[in-house]
């Protein structure tokens, strides 16, 4: 199921874009909203895979907006002026625009455009991530990723190398990462293929301690097929 929330001052084009979703299979819309901040504050906690983002809300314009977050969604623009759409391709994340009033149909072929994107990811070879920092992409290697750890609203990306830090939540990882990436704690997620050592509710990392947290222990030792 691919996952959406609409950014749309006018209600009645919230409408208008409710209706169409709900004729439309595989799309689950998760909320909708009237400003830029409200949305921020639901992105802030949760994943979304796209947003349809109106150009003129009254907090912020949309493309501003989705140029202050870490790791923005996907984007399908709606608009009244279609003057603004060539400028809104500057960013790689916006799939598609779609100029008020739209038709189901032209509704349907932006949805189709997301469709083609994300099926272009399942498909991506997974030995690497991008993270946005700074609105700068690194390229990080899956393997060279010794654990990551949360503080508050930050994570930080450990590698034998270097550190990323920036914005993000880790509730919003397990998912992203393929199976060697395990969560052992509300604050850790560790790339088993460097595990040192385990002793008794401790990892060994690279001469890092991580603590095993009581409610993953469980799942975690489930992994190697052993108590401790």
């Amino acid at each position: 199921m691919i996952t959406c929330i609409i950014i749309e001052d006018e209600l009645p084009a919230q409408k208008i874009l409710k209706s169409f979703l709900n004729k439309t299979l595989n799309i689950e819309l998760l909320a909708s909203f009237q400003t830029a901040k409200e949305a921020h504050n639901f992105l802030l906690t949760s994943t979304v895979d796209f947003v349809f983002l109106d150009i003129n809300l009254p907090d912020i314009m949309g493309i501003d907006f989705m140029k202050t977050l870490i790791n923005p969604p996907y984007v399908i623009i709606t608009t009244a002026y279609p003057d603004y759409a060539l400028d809104s391709f500057d960013l790689e994340t916006i799939v598609d625009y779609l100029v008020k009033p739209f038709s189901f149909d032209r509704f349907l072929k932006s949805i189709r455009k997301i469709e083609q994107r994300m099926k272009q990811i399942e498909t991506e070879p997974n030995d690497s991530i991008f993270l946005n920092i700074d609105k700068t992409l690194h390229k990080v290697l899956l393997r060279d990723i010794l654990y990551i750890e949360s503080d508050r609203n930050y994570l930080t990306f450990v590698t034998r190398e270097k550190k990323y830090v920036f914005i993000d939540s880790l509730k919003n990882w397990p998912t992203k990462l393929p199976d060697h990436f395990i969560q052992v704690h509300k604050s850790y997620i560790i790339n088993v293929n460097h595990i040192n050592k385990i002793s008794g509710n401790e990892i060994g990392i690279n001469k890092i301690s991580i603590p095993i947290g009581r409610t993953f222990k469980s799942n975690f030792m489930m992994k190697f097929n052993t108590e401790i």
